[in-house]
């Protein structure tokens, strides 16, 4: 499986994101964000946690409209793997990949800790490994992680089972406690919690390891 890994001025996770997919034995190529191809043969897009472009207009705004954006955008109308983590949840938003805004958090501060999940769906290749209603810890670590979107939107998410995790309590303010979302052909992920950064035991844990594991083996096989 090949995975293509995106870097955008004050990405500070993309290092950790290529290396959870390393170790879970896939293919890692890095793609810088003014770059106007994705590497041949790509199964998923990774774009990572951090500040991109410094969130000086709005989170995932610029990032959204760089020059990899037109081919992020190709790959995921092809039906390619996408994989939004914290401000790449944002990016996935702003490029309309995933429905929904994210916005400045309820308590107007920035939150840093580990957060306990509850698995909303195993229907997808990033959350198959998990059991239904699983109780997983990843750590969050963003100011503006509010998830937002409007009484249609939020019943369509439900109702065909695109809500991919929650909070057990919420820390941000998000519409229902909703952590992560996933497209309507469940394969884009947007997740505002850092499973890259519960991937390995030095971490303090390892819950985040799965989804990993099971995209790599998923895509794999396909």
């Amino acid at each position: 499986m090949k995975a293509a890994v995106l870097t955008f001025p004050g990405s500070n996770c993309d290092r950790d994101l290529a290396v959870a997919f390393e170790q879970a034995g896939a293919e890692v190529h890095r793609v810088w964000h003014k770059d106007t191809d994705l590497p041949a043969g790509v199964d998923i897009v990774a774009v990572p946690g951090g500040f991109s472009f410094g969130d000086y207009l709005r989170c995932g705004a610029i990032a959204a409209q760089s020059p990899i954006g037109a081919a992020v955008r190709a790959h995921a109308a092809r039906g390619g793997y996408v994989l939004g983590i914290c401000n790449g949840f944002q990016v996935l938003t702003e490029m309309g990949l995933l429905p929904g805004a994210l916005m400045r958090n309820a308590g107007l501060r920035f939150i840093c800790k580990p957060m306990v999940l509850r698995v909303g769906t195993t229907d997808s290749a990033f959350t198959s490994g998990y059991a239904k209603d699983q109780q997983v810890m990843f750590p969050v670590a963003h100011h503006d992680g509010n998830y937002t979107a409007d009484a249609e939107t939020l019943a369509r998410l439900k109702a065909e089972d695109r809500i991919a995790f929650t909070y057990a309590e919420n820390p941000n303010g998000s519409v229902d406690s909703i952590a992560g979302i996933l497209s309507e052909n469940r394969r884009v992920l947007g997740l505002m919690p850092h499973p890259e950064r519960a991937s390995e035991a030095s971490h303090g844990g390892t819950d985040g390891a799965m989804l990993f594991r099971t995209l790599t083996g998923a895509l794999t096989l396909a």
